[in-house]
């Protein structure tokens, strides 16, 4: 199931609470004051990461409480810290406090991560109060509490292109054809109740991501239809595709049907309607004479926009034009990945096995696996290597070199041992 926005609430642990014990053991007059602190509360961590692909694991679960510190015991003995809580969000989740409205934070990389909510401090202990003037403290301080907040997860899905078009423009059918997406295609309206994700292949080295979004309609920025609530999935995308039917079902026209589109765009986010923007005719084989193809150029240069715009002719079915386009789409992407390179900003991995792993460091290995005695073993002992200079060393021992088993030429040398 597809979730792209939940409301939740994360709670921190509390800190442990102090301790006041004295030492009492027989032998040991005036032990004083042993109480031990107090452990802090775990925290909550988000982070962003690439292979989760919605908050399904938030839909069900309304409360996140993470683990308390353990309280302080005599004997000095501090109390455990509790263990934080990491909770995973798709790579493109923008964290919105929902009281006031305002964005918290927006994870976008993977490996992005920040403490949303905070645990608590641990108390005090008796034995932190003690002084000169102080010798048996009975003050202690309590644990306190962890922080608490009420956010709203919102997913905007991180996609090079947004595929958007009337209902039943074609959109599903495209997506299934140039990717091993798999989403439903009927032959009715909103078929598409969700936004599909696809990974376009174009060849071993070059691919880009694609985001299908249900259908629009007149209205979509106002609330009707579908579409006003998965339109955010496009705001990330760099190149819109927009697809056009020839011959709609219902008989409307196809280039009153993409103005009307174009509209909604501008009314939900005007930096949407200036995006680049590739114009699709799907479905082809229903205008063997070219005369909406040519309507929409017609349309193009009555209407100039500020933005790059193309038209293309395909046939999904048919797989008519569809190699063209996506070479098209590629290159397009291509060059907004090297002006965002150039501007400093970070591309998001595609698939897993494009994140970068850190490299584990080496454990350090004891000294008789590191030294010049990590070759021996119960069947070669150090007296059956080769000493390197032919005698034995000045501590009494044999010299060991792993690196050579055998004995040095020194009749080179000039000077000798009487």
């Amino acid at each position: 199931m597809f979730i792209d926005r939940v409301e939740v609430e994360f709670s921190a642990g509390k800190g442990g609470d102090g301790c006041m014990s004295f030492r009492r053991e027989k032998y040991v007059p005036r032990g004083g004051p042993d109480g031990g602190d107090g452990g802090t509360g775990a925290s909550i961590i988000l982070e962003a990461r690439v292979g989760v692909n919605s908050l399904a694991q938030y839909a069900n679960r309304r409360f996140f409480r993470a683990e308390r510190g353990k309280h302080g015991e005599g004997s000095l003995r501090h109390g455990r810290k509790g263990q934080e809580m990491r909770l995973y969000v798709p790579c493109g989740t923008s964290v919105i406090d929902a009281a006031d409205g305002f964005v918290i934070k927006d994870l976008t990389h993977p490996g992005e991560e920040f403490v949303i909510c905070r645990g608590g401090r641990g108390g005090l202990g008796n034995a932190r109060f003690k002084s000169a003037t102080n010798q048996t403290p009975r003050q202690r301080t309590l644990g306190a509490d962890g922080e608490t907040r009420h956010v709203i997860l919102e997913l905007k899905s991180i996609a090079d292109v947004g595929l958007i078009g009337k209902p039943n423009a074609g959109k599903s059918t495209l997506l299934s054809r140039i990717s091993s997406a798999r989403p439903e295609i009927a032959d009715y309206p909103f078929t598409t109740k969700f936004p599909n994700l696809g990974i376009v292949d174009v060849d071993r080295e070059r691919s880009f991501v694609t985001a299908d979004i249900p259908g629009l309609i007149e209205g979509a920025s106002e609330g009707h239809g579908l579409g006003h609530e998965f339109l955010r999935h496009i705001e990330r995308a760099g190149l819109l595709v927009h697809l056009v039917e020839p011959t709609p079902i219902d008989g409307t026209d196809p280039v009153e049907n993409y103005a009307a589109i174009r509209e909604e765009l501008k009314q939900y986010d005007t930096k949407l309607s200036d995006r680049d923007e590739l114009v699709v005719m799907t479905k082809c084989e229903l205008d063997p004479d070219r005369e909406v193809f040519t309507r929409m150029q017609q349309h193009f240069e009555d209407n100039p926009v500020d933005h790059k715009r193309d038209l293309h002719a395909i046939s999904a079915a048919s797989e008519i034009g569809l190699s063209d386009l996506v070479e098209e789409i590629m290159q397009r992407v291509t060059a907004r990945r090297l002006e965002m390179i150039d501007a400093g900003e970070e591309l998001t991995p595609i698939r897993e096995v494009d994140v970068p792993t850190e490299a584990k460091p080496k454990r350090r290995l004891p000294p008789h696996k590191s030294g010049p005695t990590s070759s021996l073993s119960n069947d070669k002992q150090a007296r059956d290597v080769p000493t390197i200079w032919g005698k034995q060393s000045p501590t009494g021992r044999t010299d060991i070199s792993p690196q050579t088993n055998e004995t040095p030429d020194n009749s080179g040398d000039t000077d000798s041992d009487p």
